[in-house]
């Protein structure tokens, strides 16, 4: 497990200058990626559908307790929820292939957060996520960890961060500038 862990790392080191660059840009200007539906049980057992939250902009980060990248972000995460849920935005947690109780310790618990966390128990989601064309040696769920994806009350991606360990934006500050830019 340890060996597995140092490798999904080191990977997400290796696609920051990509995921930075890319991901960022190509989603700011490209209207044309939309998000298929999607239902995931939450950390309380009630099934949260994309489709619950259409017409407003939603929040997701793609996350795993064990992830410090993710744990650094959790609690501004909690921030922009509270900051814009009057603005039409909601924020979620996709938490990939990890066990509820785990994840309602370790997550919703932990960081005290008022939005829903949620389970994609076989990574199906998180992979759905993932661009093509990075690093194909990982798992695309694991691509996918401590990312974040703005979503328009259209369905379509409007920003979307991958993992930058050189610059980890941990206050969420391009998310929040998007965001602002949209409303």
């Amino acid at each position: 497990m340890k060996n597995h862990i140092i490798k999904i790392l080191i990977g997400l080191s290796l696609i920051s200058s990509f995921a930075y660059s890319q991901s960022t840009e190509s989603y700011k200007e490209s209207k044309t990626v939309e998000v298929e539906n999607f239902s995931l049980k939450s950390t309380e057992g009630k099934t949260v559908s994309l489709n619950d939250y259409k017409g407003k902009f939603v929040v997701i980060h793609i996350a795993t307790t064990w992830c410090p990248y993710c744990n650094a972000e959790a609690p501004y995460l909690e921030e922009i929820y509270k900051e814009y849920k009057d603005k039409n935005v909601e924020v979620l947690i996709i938490d990939v292939k990890e066990p509820r109780d785990l994840v309602h310790e370790k997550i919703k618990d932990k960081f005290k957060l008022s939005f829903p966390v949620l389970l994609d128990t076989e990574g199906k989601i998180a992979a759905s996520f993932a661009p093509k064309d990075v690093l194909p040696e990982l798992a695309r769920d694991e691509i996918m960890l401590a990312s974040n994806i703005l979503i328009d009350p259209e369905g379509k991606i409007q920003f979307m961060s991958l993992l930058d360990t050189r610059n980890f934006d941990v206050k969420l500050i391009h998310l929040k500038k998007r965001l602002n830019e949209l409303l």
